[in-house]
């Protein structure tokens, strides 16, 4: 994944319940956070390095994952889903 300013690549991740997720996220620009908060979820992303992001999707459902360092005026609209099926 990739992280700029102000979007996730890709926006949208889809899983299976069960699945083992191992996400590599590139902050590509300024520091920037990776959040889900129903999940327990936080990650600091440094701009220039990959953060590897590892958990179970145990929860059927969509969880917002959002920027959770403040990254400038378009901060808000830093958002994505995390599809469990």
């Amino acid at each position: 994944m990739k992280a700029r300013k102000w979007e996730f690549e890709p926006s949208t991740i889809r899983v299976k319940k069960g699945d083992k997720v191992k996400l590599k996220i590139e902050s590509v620009d300024v520091a920037h956070g990776f959040k889900i908060s129903e999940l327990g979820i936080n990650k600091e992303l440094k701009p220039g390095q990959i953060t590897v992001v590892e958990f179970t999707a145990d929860k059927i459902g969509e969880f917002e994952f959002f920027c959770s360092v403040f990254c400038g005026t378009g901060h808000k609209d830093m958002v994505g889903k995390l599809v469990v099926e």
